[in-house]
């Protein structure tokens, strides 16, 4: 089976929003966040905070390993000094204003989601470039 064409801008931008929705929902400046939820309704709903937070833990860890496993420290280095580039031109431009706490928040969503879509996508995004496969150790 052809794997080649599994891989695009679509699935790319699926698992980017994928991912700003997991790190949104963790924390996010709007107040409705998980974070938010923990820290301001005290000891009510326990249980279903903590399932909640089972599963964004989960969501956070595949992601995470995912994304450490394919680019590593150097490419989380990369793709975060590329975007913060990018941050430095549109602010240089006039186009962003960093003076807003929730302007930065959101960046800092934004970013991470990408560094983490990145890392989610560069199994596949090398193969397209190089025709390499990458194969997870077998004996762990």
């Amino acid at each position: 089976m052809d794997n080649r064409k599994n891989f695009g801008p679509v699935s790319f931008g699926l698992r980017w929003l994928f991912a700003l929705l997991l790190v949104g929902l963790i924390f996010n400046p709007t107040g409705y966040s998980y974070y938010h939820w923990l820290a301001e309704s005290g000891s009510e709903m326990l249980p279903l905070k903590f399932i909640g937070g089972v599963v964004l833990l989960i969501g956070a860890i595949i992601y995470l390993r995912a994304t450490w496993r394919s680019i590593g420290w150097l490419g989380i280095t990369l793709v975060l000094a590329l975007l913060g580039g990018l941050v430095w031109l549109l602010v240089d431009m006039g186009w962003l204003d960093l003076g807003a706490a929730d302007v930065v928040g959101w960046l800092t969503i934004v970013i991470s989601s990408t560094i983490l879509a990145v890392g989610m996508s560069w199994s596949h995004i090398r193969r397209r470039m190089t025709g390499q496969l990458d194969a997870d150790d077998v004996d762990e």
